[in-house]
């Protein structure tokens, strides 16, 4: 959630710190800006709306300074207009900020008090005018900041450039911020990708952290403000690559990797030899099948929580809580010293997800970390890390890294079923194989894409209610498809368990209403084929995804009804193999109602706010 970029250099920054807030488009955002130090003046170009926008400003009005800081802003505080984007400048400063400064309206009136004026909606101009307080009062812009910072209450990552001084200054606490070091040039940005294409060398600041950046030296203090160091480190930038590669959209193409993402995520966790769960560089904590683990996460990852519940419970017998993050600290749970506390995140910067690690750490819990950028925040706090290896995901709307989490957590429960002796290697080695062929699997779904297409185009893009119904597994994963499809349409959408319909949810079933069922045929198939044919009674539309034993079964087959006919599935691999058609489904509604399918409206990809 929103994005920063700053360079200070020997040669002119402007292009390439637009350039470089293309490359955080994927974060979500609603306006943009950069700020030029020229002959020791600031200069600001900003607009509201997309990045080619603010292209536009600059090419109109070309800024020209060798020392700069870009944004593009998720609005939190004031809304999305050219006056709250950033930089937020008053003619000595000029700032970006990511976060939510939690104390700004008692320092905005503090501010105004002593004279100050303020412009814009924005909780990030308090910091512009507290930092100029400091100044005005005889700090150098160094002083100025560490007063400012210690005063600052709330999550941040920010970006200062000051009038008449050479130098580029950055700051964090609890939102990410990385250094580039370049040749006769250093970098700020919020996360890695952005600096992709300038330099291969990356320091993470911690928390706490601040930094002055010269074009050719950086010197780090800590929040007591020492002079700290940090290690350098390398990461190639191929790691980073993105391009559509001819897909319409980013999101198409990450549905397509699938098949890649998760069969490499599997083999990372897999034992070359003897093809059995490996996860001995995890330093896992020996588990018992009368211990408790707490799995904590937050959109889609929190569903790919509840349908690993079901395997741990079981598969391993063990005990397991299921939390979204932004509730976790709030209901003040039970924490036993020495339980296991899982945090899932894509990002692994998730601002709800990362307070509840460290609430939980806090609380003598061993935490793991299973996250898809290995020098993420959550990553470098856990006591232990699990890596999926989905690589670089741009549509908002998670696609790759929700399969590459779920193949992963399937694969953590059958490791945990052999340490609980719940389960025999050799009945683990069934399971294995069965999510071995999952990747070829995926490939052949992928070849009934027009299928989806159609069905978006005839039974849901008119549609104002979607309702998705599915047991066990597949209940988590009903949730999963209703939000895909809000997420991307902006249809109202909803998931219910299926055996719930007659507890409420069928009061909304009419002829008007599609009902997306997802009926495997498992131990559970008759029980949920019997809630398609209660909503067919009533009228309903029906979008019946099972397989071709289920297929086999379906006898009142009439106008309000459709069968998917999917692949055989296990308890394991139903969820990732139902998955992808979810988001064909999803994606082919937004493309026919032409809706951005890559930003969803008011969606940002990393959500580093509370």
């Amino acid at each position: 959630m929103c994005g920063i970029i700053g360079i200070t250099s020997t040669k002119p920054v402007t292009q390439r710190i637009v350039d470089g807030l293309k490359r955080l488009e994927y974060r979500g955002y609603d306006s943009a800006g950069v700020a030029t130090l020229e002959s020791g003046h600031i200069n600001t170009r900003r607009s509201a709306g997309k990045i080619a926008n603010l292209q536009s400003v600059v090419d109109a009005h070309p800024l020209h300074g060798h020392i700069g800081i870009g944004h593009i802003r998720w609005a939190t505080h004031g809304a999305p207009t050219e006056n709250n984007a950033h930089p937020i400048s008053n003619g000595k400063l000029s700032i970006v900020h990511n976060g939510i400064i939690e104390n700004f309206a008692q320092l905005r009136e503090q501010l105004t008090a002593k004279g100050h004026v303020f412009h814009s909606q924005t909780d990030t101009e308090s910091i512009v005018h507290l930092i100029t307080d400091h100044l005005d009062h005889g700090s150098s812009p160094k002083e100025a900041l560490h007063k400012a910072l210690n005063q600052l209450e709330g999550a941040f990552a920010i970006g200062v450039l000051f009038e008449g001084h050479d130098l580029l200054l950055g700051a964090r606490r609890g939102s990410p911020l990385v250094i580039g070091v370049g040749e006769e040039e250093m970098f700020l940005g919020s996360d890695a990708l952005g600096l992709a294409p300038y330099t291969d060398r990356l320091i993470y600041l911690e928390e706490g952290d601040w930094v002055i950046l010269k074009s050719n030296s950086y010197q780090i203090y800590d929040h007591n403000a020492a002079p700290i160091t940090r290690p350098i480190v390398h990461i190639p930038t191929d790691n980073f690559q993105i391009a559509k590669d001819g897909f319409a959209h980013f999101m198409l193409k990450e549905i397509h990797e699938q098949p890649s993402v998760i069969g490499q995520s599997l083999s990372n966790v897999l034992d070359p030899c003897s093809r059995l769960p490996s996860f001995e560089g995890l330093n896992f904590p020996q588990v018992n099948a009368f211990d408790t683990i707490n799995i904590v996460a937050c959109g889609t990852s929190h569903y790919a929580a509840m349908v690993a519940k079901y395997w741990l419970e079981g598969l391993a017998h063990l005990r397991v809580n299921v939390d979204m993050a932004s509730e976790f600290r709030y209901r003040k749970p039970t924490l036993i010293s020495n339980d296991i506390c899982l945090f899932i995140s894509q990002s692994g910067e998730t601002a709800d997800t990362l307070a509840a690690l460290k609430h939980a750490k806090a609380h003598g819990q061993f935490c793991i970390a299973l996250v898809n950028v290995a020098t993420s925040s959550m990553a470098r706090e856990a006591d232990a890390v699990i890596l999926t290896d989905a690589g670089v995901e741009v549509g908002v709307a998670s696609t790759k890294a929700f399969t590459c989490q779920l193949i992963v957590l399937a694969t953590l429960s059958l490791a945990l079923s052999l340490q609980t002796k719940a389960s025999s290697p050799e009945q683990v080695t069934v399971h294995v194989e069965a999510l071995t062929h999952v990747p070829t699997l995926m490939g052949q779904l992928l070849t009934q894409t027009e299928t989806y297409s159609q069905i978006a185009r005839k039974w849901l893009m008119g549609a104002k209610d979607i309702l998705y119904i599915g047991r066990g597994t597949l209940f988590p994963m009903a949730l999963e498809g209703a939000l895909k499809l809000k997420e991307l349409s902006y249809i109202h959408a909803e998931g219910f368990p299926a055996g719930e319909l007659k507890h409420g949810p069928i009061a909304l079933i009419d002829q008007d209403l599609p009902v997306i069922v997802l009926a495997p045929h498992d131990h559970l198939f008759d029980k949920t084929l019997s809630n398609a044919f209660e909503v067919l009674a009533r009228g309903a539309r029906v979008i019946l995804l099972t397989d071709t034993i289920g297929a086999k079964k379906i006898t009142q087959i009439n106008d309000h009804i459709i069968v998917i006919t999917l692949i055989e599935t296990t308890d394991l691999t139903a969820p990732l193999l139902y998955a992808l058609p979810l988001q064909l489904l999803a994606y082919y509604t937004a493309l026919h109602k032409g809706t951005d399918v890559d930003q969803p409206r008011n969606l940002a990809k990393s959500v580093t706010v509370e």
